[in-house]
């Protein structure tokens, strides 16, 4: 996302506040454990823990050796273990059989668990059940947001998804509120909170539970407004192909944690490499919100500039030089490297994405979102067993669902249940709403004409929400319509300007009307999930400029679960409890996801 450079905007909370907390307790903990000890961390904290603390810092404070949580044997010769995981039954499992097996081969070891963000007593349980309890001891780092740059904090709990949404499991609603709180109570308190969805509502409450329950200091606010909105308010949004230079670079070399391996394909050398992708890096922050038909000539000029740059040193005397290379040289050197990374990226996504597979897509995701053309996406989708976001037929669902099976295995038959579960592919049922004319017109022909009718009346009532959604908010810009990706003049830039993504128009709607006045309808298509609860008057703020009143205020949106890398605006925080895209929302989806 990264926020725009505007002189009458607000500065941002230093962030880095919440990675020094946390490695603070991280060590904290791992003193509990004094001496030597092995430390074994689950996979995905890997990368979480490594922009805490790293291998230095760790070995600092007695931990000899690091491994990989892989639910198999261990084979550690050290008395200490300490184990670094999430509050998963699996892995307590796997550790309690590690425990029992030591001890049944006569090894007596200190054995250490660190839940993180936080253990829940079904963990508790199984170390109970497994006869291990007193065997270890167990504590808890509460590592709750990592930023990932300057204006966004991630949870990186990328299971929330699907545990909420999917399998209705709520653990993780009481990690959200203490996330919330630790965030009031760094840089708050909040303005005014707004929110939208089930999970949103019982992440507030739990939030303000806590609020309650803790000792509030006088401290100025750093945060305006906050959003909070459940990601099953906007499917739509993360299913659409993302066509600025970050969104890509995400979908075709996946941004893991802020960070990105780039292959010998655009590192032009035998390796890859780990880039860290933030506003630190001079090239990445000009072109990350950049639509990629802009990309190529921003790179272009800023190699002329980094040309002219070096040419600077002809002519130089003896103390002009070294000034030259002791302050502008090194910089120079770096920016260089960084622009040939970031080329050798654009040249790669270029051949990917640019072949006539990937603009049919594109336009048949942008006839989906318009509601035109229809039976040609059907095609396509038959041709490509691609995915669907709206309402189907039931010929057509049928179809779709048997080709897929035959193509990838009866097992998604889990999978399509559940996309069905979700809303993301839903049949339509003949018959469920017929109207008084479709009664009478059916008295008037035969049985086989009627049913016919009764489809294609049936196919009108029960137009999708997101058609009405989209009319009513004008998220699909009017066809025909040039629209300049060079100056965009609103957020749907950011899909080639088919489509303004819906959480965002939702956020700008609020702030306009200072609340859910006068959007009653919307929320209704929206499940009425819409709540603001009475806190202090709040500051004012809009989404695509700035008000007088604002210049001391930020907004904060909160995406439960996640947020996806098209998503730009001015001074706007986010907080996500994973960043999402497509592939990654309908990998969740599968049923052989841990």
């Amino acid at each position: 996302m990264a926020h725009s450079a505007r002189r009458d905007a607000p500065e941002l909370p230093d962030f880095s506040l919440l990675k020094r907390l946390a490695r603070d307790q991280l060590i904290y903990l791992l003193e509990q454990l004094p001496g030597k000890k092995d430390l074994f961390i689950e996979a995905d904290l890997m990368s979480p823990l490594d922009r805490i603390a790293n291998v230095t810092m760790l070995k600092q404070h007695d931990v000899d050796k690091l491994y990989k949580v892989e639910n198999t044997p261990i084979f550690s010769t050290c008395d200490q273990i300490c184990f670094l995981i999430r509050p998963r039954i699996q892995t307590v499992k796997w550790i309690a059989d590690t425990v029992n097996a030591d001890k049944a081969a006569g090894k007596f070891r200190k054995y250490k668990i660190i839940f993180t963000p936080q253990k829940f007593y079904a963990c508790e349980t199984v170390l109970e059940e497994q006869g291990i309890y007193g065997d270890v001891s167990t504590d808890e780092w509460a590592f709750y947001l990592l930023p990932l740059d300057d204006d966004i904090i991630s949870l990186e709990l990328p299971e929330f998804f699907r545990d909420n949404f999917l399998e209705g499991d709520q653990r993780w609603v009481t990690t959200g509120g203490s996330a919330l709180h630790l965030l009031h109570s760094l840089f708050g308190p909040f303005s005014k909170v707004y929110g939208i969805g089930r999970c949103a509502k019982m992440v507030y409450e739990s939030w303000r539970e806590q609020v309650e329950e803790s000792e509030q200091k006088a401290q100025k606010s750093e945060i305006g407004n906050v959003f909070l909105i459940d990601r099953d308010v906007d499917f739509v949004t993360p299913l659409c192909s993302q066509v600025v230079y970050e969104g890509l670079v995400d979908d075709i070399f996946r941004i893991k944690c802020g960070c990105v391996e780039f292959g010998p394909d655009v590192t032009t050398a035998d390796k890859s490499m780990k880039v860290m992708l933030n506003s630190q890096d001079k090239v990445f922050s000009e072109i990350r919100n950049e639509h990629f038909s802009n990309v190529f000539g921003f790179l272009s000029q800023k190699a002329r500039n980094l040309q002219t740059a070096y040419d600077k040193r002809r002519g130089m005397d003896i103390k002009q030089m070294r000034t030259f290379v002791s302050e502008e040289l090194k910089g120079l050197k770096q920016e260089h490297r960084l622009l040939s990374l970031h080329i050798g990226a654009s040249e790669s996504m270029m051949k990917k994405k640019t072949k006539q597979d990937f603009q049919e897509l594109l336009k048949t995701e942008h006839s989906l979102l318009e509601g035109f053309d229809i039976r040609e996406c059907i095609t396509y989708i038959e041709e490509h067993i691609n995915r669907q976001v709206d309402r189907l037929l039931p010929k057509d669902y049928r179809s779709l669902k048997t080709q897929y099976l035959q193509s990838y295995g009866i097992e998604h038959l889990l999978t399509f249940a559940n996309l069905r579960q979700l809303g993301l592919l839903v049949e339509q049922q003949p018959g469920d709403a017929l109207t008084a004319m479709e009664s009478k017109v059916g008295k008037l022909v035969n049985d086989k004409t009627a049913e016919k009718l009764t489809g294609a009346f049936s196919s009108l009532a029960k137009k999708s929400n997101f058609r009405a959604l989209s009319k009513k908010l004008a998220l699909v810009p009017k066809t025909g319509e040039e629209y300049d990706l060079r100056v965009p003049r609103d957020m749907a830039y950011v899909f080639s300007g088919a489509y303004i993504p819906l959480s965002c128009k939702l956020i700008e709607q609020v702030l306009e009307r200072d609340g859910w006045t006068g959007l009653e309808e919307v929320t209704r298509m929206l499940n009425g999930n819409d709540w603001c609860p009475d806190l202090v008057m709040p500051f004012f703020f809009s989404f695509t400029k700035l008000s007088k009143k604002s210049n001391s205020c930020l907004q904060h949106a909160w995406f439960i679960h996640n947020c996806f890398y098209s998503f730009s605006g001015y001074k706007f925080i986010v907080l996500t409890t994973a960043i999402i895209n497509s592939a990654r929302l309908m990998e969740a989806m599968l049923d052989n996801h841990v």
